[in-house]
């Protein structure tokens, strides 16, 4: 039998989503977890690879198993046995052809960056900083460049693995309320560090560095040494993953509770 689940986690108390000789990762903790619910050893392969310190408030992953346990034992059940900061939101028995990461359409990521000349401390680990004021319409205007079908090398990791570094991204929005910024984008797939390394230079055009289009002079230049630098992983939310209808997954839609909801201005 595979069984697909949802998860959510708090990123900035592991060493990643992959598992690690340290113990210490999401699949680890939830391959004990599962593990000790079906009596033998699980495997799980989830829908995206995160780093440390970023977080998953939509994370999909799927295992086989031979145990026949009710759906409850795979969620309540191995909530129980998981650390406070993992939590299984649902699971479902999928066919065998179903792959967390493979038969994915699109991933959405969200990073809540807080603006404020005093770093936070009650969000430390869940926002993004930076200390000055930040201009949002020349943040729209420039994160427009990047829509559509695009090689993203630019914004690529030195230790991405992807064969390919062409991605196409159909939505990325700047949201802002509450002394927040919210930046949202949804591709069919994404590259190592590749929205931290475009958040990055979202806040140098939105610090006035440099102009909007220097972004489209990125993309085009292909050249990860013409962005700016990474960003922060704190911010940094696997926020929901995509999957065809015929796959019959439960509708599950995450909500972050942070930064307040706001039309864009």
């Amino acid at each position: 039998m595979k069984i697909a689940i949802g998860i959510e986690y708090d990123g900035s108390r592991f060493h990643g989503w992959q598992s690690q000789p340290s113990g210490n990762t999401v699949q680890d903790h939830l391959e004990r977890a599962l593990a000790s619910v079906a009596g033998e050893p699980v495997r799980v392969a989830a829908a995206g690879r995160t780093d440390t310190g970023v977080h998953a408030a939509g994370q999909v992953a799927h295992f086989d198993t031979a145990a026949a346990r009710p759906v409850s034992a795979w969620v309540r059940g191995v909530n129980a046995l998981l650390p406070d900061s993992i939590a299984v939101q649902w699971a479902a028995p999928v066919a065998d052809d179903f792959h967390a990461r493979y038969s994915a359409l699109a991933r959405t990521y969200h990073y809540v960056l807080y603006t404020h000349p005093v770093r936070p401390a009650l969000l430390h680990g869940k926002v993004g900083w930076f200390h000055a004021p930040l201009d949002a319409a020349a943040m729209r205007v420039a994160v427009a460049h990047l829509a559509g079908e695009h090689d993203f090398s630019a914004f690529r990791s030195s230790e991405c693995q992807a064969k390919s570094p062409v991605r196409t991204l159909t939505a990325c929005t700047v949201k802002e309320g509450g002394g927040h910024f919210k930046f949202e984008f949804t591709a069919n797939g994404f590259l190592h560090h590749m929205v931290r390394n475009i958040v990055g230079c979202l806040v140098f055009v939105g610090k006035g560095k440099h102009p909007p289009d220097w972004l489209a002079g990125v993309l085009a230049s292909r050249d990860r040494r013409v962005a700016a630098p990474t960003f922060s992983p704190n911010g940094l939310y696997l926020a929901a993953v995509e999957y065809a209808p015929a796959w019959e997954l439960p509708a599950f839609a995450p909500k972050l509770i942070f930064p307040p909801e706001q039309a864009p201005t």
